[in-house]
């Protein structure tokens, strides 16, 4: 009953601005693991290829970052500065600055919590992360190259207002590259809010089947890492969250009622 409430009231933006802050902030302190630095359920080609050669210290979050990179690479990273909105714990700007060489990375998210965790937890050259409001970004205009955002928008009281800042902290011809899922309906609707930010949207791709890949390759995996570390009153709610076979996550995007998208947007 509780999750149905909730779920119902994420439809509203004002619920959105209030739920989601509180919540990422409860996750960052309360298990601030040091070998947890992702929140997304990963990407995997559907050939069973490995898309890159990762660093035995990376290996453990393969799948993760495999979706960071599939994005990320839509366009040209190296020697750029780049902005990752909703950078979370931090593992997807750090991975970015580490093996994709921009110029400069900064990683903004609104929980405090976790860009402490950030900060202390990725020690790179070139690479910061600053709290910040997505609808109201607090960097100057045309400011950046590139700006990254890794299923993050759907928790954005106002997706429009996002897209605005978007378009002002880039530099003309900067690129926007961004993924996250949505059911049949309102995925349509966010590609019609991106169509109407003033930006191009140079394309879309479906990558629903390479991230229920992913879950069902990372299951091992994600049920152990949750078995090992989570207090057994909070393991069933992680397990959702983090979209193990059989979760509503998993089940939503094999099924095709959810839709899992990447977009890839220019700054004209």
């Amino acid at each position: 009953m509780f999750a149905r409430l909730f779920l119902a009231l994420t439809e509203y933006g004002w619920f959105r601005r209030l739920a989601w802050k509180p919540i990422y902030q409860f996750l960052a302190k309360k298990f601030s693991f040091a070998d947890w630095h992702f929140m997304n359920y990963g990407y995997a080609p559907l050939d069973g290829s490995n898309i890159m050669e990762l660093k035995e210290e990376d290996e453990l979050n393969r799948f993760s970052i495999q979706l960071y990179h599939h994005l990320a690479t839509q366009t040209e990273i190296a020697g750029k500065d780049v902005l990752e909105v909703g950078s979370g714990r931090g593992g997807g700007s750090s991975y970015i600055m580490r093996y994709l060489k921009p110029n400069s990375m900064t990683g903004m998210d609104l929980a405090s919590n976790a860009v402490n965790f950030s900060n202390n937890t990725h020690k790179v050259e070139g690479l910061r992360y600053i709290t910040g409001n997505a609808e109201s970004i607090p960097l100057p205009d045309n400011n950046f190259d590139v700006v990254v955002n890794v299923e993050s928008c759907h928790a954005y009281g106002s997706v429009p207002n996002f897209l605005k800042e978007v378009k002002r902290v880039l530099r003309p011809g900067g690129w926007f590259v961004c993924t996250d899922m949505r059911d049949k309906t309102r995925i349509d609707m966010l590609e019609g809010q991106m169509k109407d930010s003033g930006m191009n949207l140079v394309r879309t791709i479906n990558v629903s089947p390479n991230v229920v890949k992913a879950i069902e390759l990372e299951e091992a995996i994600k049920v152990k890492r949750i078995d090992d570390k989570i207090p057994p009153k909070y393991r069933n709610m992680f397990k959702e969250f983090a979209g193990v076979k059989g979760s509503a996550i998993h089940t939503g995007v094999r099924d095709g009622n959810l839709v899992y998208k990447h977009f890839v947007m220019q700054k004209v």
